[in-house]
C-alpha cells in the first residue's frame, strides 16, 4: 500500500469514528508520525494532501523539516516526544505544537525562549495517566495545578493535555480520564491515540490523533 492510499484509509477511518461518536466531520485532526521516516517519505504524504506531522526528536525533526517547511509554509510540526531543557531554543524555532510540557523547568525554559525568539508555538501538557515510573508526564492529581501554575507562574498559554496509555490496558478509560482532566482545566485540545487505538480516543473525544506506522509502514528503531 502506497503512503497516499494509506492516509487515504486512515482519514477514512477517522470520519468514520468522528459520525459515530456524534461529532462534526474534522473535528479531529491527524498527526501524521514520521520519527524514523525518511524526507522523501514525508514528501510523499505533503503530495497526498497530509499537513500536519509529528516528530519525537528535536535533532531528527531539525535534519528533515526545514527544508519541507520551506516548499510547503502550510506543513505543520508536532513534537510529541520529550522535550530536554537544553533542545528548548531548537524546538521553540521548528515546531510549531510542542505535546510535552511536564514540568517546571520546562515550562520556565520555553516561557524564556518564546519570549526570546517572539515565536509562541501552542504548548500540552503530558500526562501519565498511567502514573508509570519510566515515563514521562504529570500525574494526573497533579494536572489541574500544573496547568495553573504554567498560566500564573510562567505566563504560558496551555492548549491542552496528551497521553500514552499504559501498552496492554485498555486505553478507554485512559482517554476518558484525560478528557475529564482537560475539562477540569479549562484546555480545547485532547492529544490521545495512535495507529491501535485511534477510533477509541475519538470516541472519548480526542481533537488530535497520533498515527505512524498506519501510514508510513513498519518503523526500524534502527534507523537515526
Amino acid at each position: 500500500m502506497t503512503i497516499s492510499e494509506a492516509l487515504g484509509r486512515v482519514r477514512a477511518v477517522i470520519e468514520g469514528a468522528e459520525e459515530e461518536a456524534g461529532r462534526p466531520a474534522g473535528s479531529v485532526t491527524l498527526i501524521a508520525v514520521s520519527k524514523t521516516f525518511p524526507e522523501a517519505d514525508i514528501r510523499a504524504a505533503v503530495a497526498a494532501g497530509q499537513r500536519v506531522f509529528g516528530e519525537n526528536r528535536v535533532q531528527e525533526a531539525a535534519g528533515k523539516f526545514p527544508a519541507v517547511k520551506a516548499d510547503f509554509p502550510a506543513v505543520e510540526l508536532h513534537l510529541i516526544g520529550p522535550l530536554q531543557s537544553n533542545k528548548t531554543r531548537e524546538a521553540v524555532a521548528l515546531f510549531d505544537v510542542i505535546h510535552t510540557v511536564d514540568r517546571d523547568k520546562i515550562a520556565a525554559a520555553l516561557a524564556k525562549e518564546m519570549q526570546a525568539q517572539s515565536r509562541f508555538p501552542k504548548l500540552l501538557v503530558q500526562v501519565n495517566t498511567g502514573e508509570e515510573p519510566q515515563k514521562a508526564g504529570i500525574a494526573p492529581r497533579e494536572t489541574v495545578e500544573f496547568v495553573k501554575r504554567c498560566r500564573e507562574v510562567h505566563g504560558l498559554t496551555i492548549s491542552g493535555l496528551m497521553c500514552i496509555p499504559p501498552v496492554g490496558d485498555p486505553p478507554a478509560p485512559h482517554f476518558a480520564l484525560l478528557d475529564e482532566l482537560a475539562r477540569r482545566s479549562g484546555v480545547a485540545f485532547r492529544s490521545m491515540g495512535m495507529s491501535s487505538d485511534y477510533e477509541t480516543a475519538i470516541g472519548q473525544g480526542a481533537t488530535h490523533v497520533r498515527v505512524g506506522s498506519a501510514i508510513f509502514g513498519y518503523r526500524d528503531y534502527g534507523v537515526a
